[in-house]
């Protein structure tokens, strides 16, 4: 057993038939969440806390399936025993949201109503959208009220939702990397990568799976364009510089490493990752405006809300900077809203919310550690 690790873990699957109608108009008869728990629940289901997947994210965030994985779940840094989200104290839940492509409902699934895939089909999800059937999984579960709500980059939008939509079932919002409602830049960037994908031949319109074929090519290229706005000047630099791939120095086709890194990020995801998934996702992140029903008045919304609130930013972070986090946390304090706030020196970019940084992990332990169970 790898130390400090929840060890084995099993997905679970939960089957809904009551219709969830979505912002855009649209609803699902009948949907699965899929979903991992790690940690046990409490007699008096006290202890449980949300965690809130971003874009690319899952149900799979700690431990491992099989004893043979080599890598664990995308926030094992965060998530076991003795970690700042302590499975000893803690019952942790992580699902994959609807419109994702590792297992719940989405794109690649039945549309009940034709016997084919939805593909482009599936009714477009917005944040409150997830936060509903979050709501109703936490219902199916026995749970009244999450000790915290977890999320980085758009679970931390998941994370503020919550706290407005359902501000009676959380005790905690933990906000990381995150904002109130995207800039221009980043909806920009998004719209160049859903082009990416949409203008490859193998796209045919979103119905790739009935036609077989695939948009390979646009969403290793989205992916690629995605991932240098996750990172820092400073951690490509460090990591890769101008240094060239080995190989025939004289050669006219040699490449740079940032090159051959990119390029393997983009197939690895296209492999993984369902492309009208992305396009969703995307414009599910694009469409966010916590401030909106509020006519654009973030005091006003967070009024609504009646939980703690601990908010963190990265140094290097480009596309969710600090200064987004410290509007999060002006309003709050305007709104007379119990806020912690922390900015964390890190050359990681935005990527840094997933990576074990020792300052990070301590501001995270010592807040939860004053989270009551």
């Amino acid at each position: 057993m790898r130390e400090n690790s929840v060890g084995i873990v099993s997905p679970r699957s939960e089957h809904f038939d009551e219709p969830l109608n979505f912002a855009c108009g649209q609803s699902l008869s009948t949907y699965e969440l899929i979903f991992e728990t790690y940690g046990e629940l409490n007699a008096t289901a006290s202890n449980a806390i949300l965690i809130c997947h971003a874009l690319s994210g899952h149900h799979h965030a700690a431990g491992y399936h099989r004893e043979e994985d080599r890598k664990p779940g995308w926030w094992d840094a965060c998530i076991g025993p003795g970690k700042p989200i302590d499975t000893q104290r803690f019952f942790v839940v992580s699902l994959n949201n609807l419109g994702g492509c590792h297992g719940s409902t989405g794109p690649t699934s039945e549309n009940p109503q034709t016997g084919e895939t939805f593909g482009p089909d599936f009714p477009q999800p917005q944040v409150d959208d997830w936060v509903d059937a979050q709501a109703r999984l936490a219902d199916r579960l026995g749970i009244d009220c999450w000790a915290a709500v977890v999320g980085g980059s758009l679970g931390g939008m998941q994370a503020m939702a919550w706290s407005l939509r359902y501000p009676d079932r959380l005790r905690h919002c933990i906000v990381i990397a995150a904002a109130t409602k995207l800039s221009a830049q980043n909806i920009a960037f998004n719209e160049i990568a859903r082009r990416a994908i949409m203008s490859d031949p193998g796209f045919a319109e979103g119905y790739y799976l009935r036609e077989g074929t695939q948009p390979t090519q646009g969403l290793a290229l989205a992916r690629m364009v995605g991932h240098i706005t996750y990172l820092s000047d400073d951690a490509m630099a460090s990591r890769f510089g101008r240094e060239l791939q080995p190989g025939d120095a004289g050669a006219e086709a040699q490449e740079f490493q940032i090159e051959s890194y990119l390029r393997y990020q983009g197939q690895q995801f296209s492999s993984a990752f369902d492309a009208n998934s992305y396009v969703l996702m995307t414009r599910a992140l694009d469409q966010f405006d916590l401030t909106a029903p509020y006519e654009g008045d973030a005091v006003a919304a967070f009024t609504q809300a009646s939980c703690n609130f601990l908010v963190l930013s990265f140094s290097t972070d480009w596309r969710f900077s600090p200064a987004r986090s410290r509007e999060i946390v002006d309003a709050l304090l305007a709104a007379e809203r119990p806020v912690s706030y922390a900015e964390i020196e890190a050359d990681e970019g935005h990527d840094a919310f997933l990576l074990p940084i020792p300052r990070y992990l301590a501001v995270l332990d010592a807040y939860l550690k004053r989270v009551q169970g």
